[in-house]
């Protein structure tokens, strides 16, 4: 019975990771899904790639053990932890290491961790990234990766999408006027990426200055998703919004100290940092 709760709380968006029920339901998917994983059978390598940092680790065991539970089995899965955060790791994610987590030590480089270490390494390999604070279903991977080929490719998937808005004029309107979490599948210039349902990168399609990581926090501090979006599109790729729309949750308490704080309700800092690359970089979403 508790089992059942747990899952219909999860089904139902309500992610509370400190109640026993839920972190139960978890346990028992997670240690029945792993040994049921197939082959993803794609053509290149696959990696999932995230980060976190210490305010997020109570509840960062959850997330992880719902990305080593998919129905396709991940050539990796890599945590990027920053040298000063490794010793507040806890010990329920310090165990996942023996389900085949790599967590991995580098530079602090905020949430610029999650892909740049990884798009070093993996330079050919297909790169996921994703997010450290929300529950992801057994299927999760497999949707995002569906029909993805070396055909495809530069139209890159990804789960949740906006559509930046534009005046008659060609300039971008304000964040807080962009269409959120479009509901339709299809590939865009101006259809933009949101970490948290997932992105799928060939990190040596995209331009090589995407590892400027210096001018990325110069640019956009805390928008990595503006500068991925940009180093795409400077590389004349768009992203394409794949499978059914999603409602993704965070895990209660994960979101007090989150990035869109930073970036406030009204998109204002969104606004200013999106501004800075476009200044920067030109009108990126209307390149061939």
């Amino acid at each position: 019975m508790a089992f059942r709760a747990a899952l219909r709380e999860i089904k139902g968006h309500v992610l509370t990771a400190s109640d026993p029920a839920v972190r139960w339901g978890i346990d028992r998917r997670w240690q029945s899904q792993r040994s049921r994983a197939r082959s993803h059978g794609l053509e290149r390598p696959l990696v999932v790639s995230l980060t976190s940092y210490p305010p997020r680790f109570a509840t960062l065991a959850s997330t992880l053990k719902s990305l080593l539970a998919q129905s396709v089995r991940a050539d990796e899965i890599v945590l990027w932890i920053a040298h000063g955060d490794h010793a507040a790791l806890p010990r329920d994610v310090l165990a996942l290491r023996e389900a085949g987590l790599r967590i991995a030590l580098c530079e602090d480089v905020r949430s610029y961790k999650k892909f740049c270490h990884s798009f070093k390494e993996h330079p050919e390999a297909y790169v996921v990234t994703t997010d450290d604070d929300a529950y992801y279903w057994p299927t999760w991977l497999a949707e995002l990766t569906a029909g993805l080929t070396r055909a495809n490719e530069r139209a890159i998937p990804c789960f949740r999408t906006h559509e930046i808005a534009l005046h008659a004029t060609g300039e971008v309107r304000p964040y807080g006027a962009w269409r959120q979490n479009t509901p339709e599948e299809k590939a865009a210039p101006t259809l933009f990426p949101t970490g948290l349902g997932g992105v799928v990168y060939v990190p040596s399609l995209l331009h090589p200055d995407v590892l400027d990581i210096d001018a990325a926090r110069r640019l956009a501090p805390s928008a990595d998703d503006m500068w991925l979006y940009v180093m795409a599109r400077r590389a004349g790729l768009q992203f394409r919004k794949v499978g059914r729309k999603v409602r993704f949750r965070n895990w209660n308490g994960s979101q007090a100290s989150a990035l869109y704080l930073e970036n406030d309700a009204q998109g204002s800092a969104n606004d200013a940092q999106f501004a800075a690359l476009i200044e920067t970089y030109g009108r990126v979403w209307e390149i061939a």
